[in-house]
């Protein structure tokens, strides 16, 4: 049974924010990828793109999934492109429940813009690059088991549907999910 839950998705859509929450809940460890490369290269995304470039940081991001997926009962939150690489799908598809978070992109933008941190962002209109990288990207997302739109719905309301899911993926209640610790 594939214990570890996975979330993929676009930039902004909440996979850090739902994965500590969900962690939480579930009583398992929490793993960031983007958190594992600067821990490992002692620098923040942004410096480690001006410094070394996406290639690097990809392969940085690739020896961080390679890491946490041979973990066992925890939830990983994944950076937005670790799904350019397909060697990366197949890790994450081989050790875990994938579940997509999405959101529209003009939800994205406003949720990015508040933190001028992204590095494939920096380059011009925000929103235009925004729609382009989710296009790009779309149907690398489709190796999902789960999909949740998070555009309109608050932490409770995500909560609730990915132990819905998982639930009914396992075909099990799980231990403690108490909805009073959603929130």
């Amino acid at each position: 049974m594939k214990a570890n839950i996975i979330l993929i998705g676009f930039m902004g859509t909440g996979k850090t924010a739902v994965g500590k929450r969900l962690a939480t809940i579930l009583d398992r460890d929490f793993y960031d990828t983007d958190q594992e490369v600067e821990a490992v290269t002692g620098m923040t995304i942004s410096q480690l793109f001006n410094k070394h470039g996406e290639v690097r940081f990809r392969s940085e991001e690739t020896l961080a999934i390679q890491r946490l997926v041979a973990k066992k009962n925890c939830i990983i939150a994944t950076g937005g492109g670790v799904v350019l690489d397909q060697a990366n799908i197949g890790s994450l598809v081989e050790k875990g429940i994938i579940i997509c978070l999405s959101a529209r992109p003009e939800i994205i933008c406003e949720r990015v813009k508040k933190r001028n941190n992204r590095p494939l962002l920096k380059k011009g209109n925000l929103y235009d690059t925004i729609i382009k990288l989710m296009k790009d990207r779309e149907e690398l997302y489709k190796c999902a088991d789960f999909y949740i739109d998070t555009s309109d719905l608050d932490f409770c309301e995500i909560i609730g549907k990915i132990i819905v899911f998982l639930e009914e993926y396992w075909q099990e209640p799980l231990k403690n999910p108490s909805s009073e610790n959603w929130c």
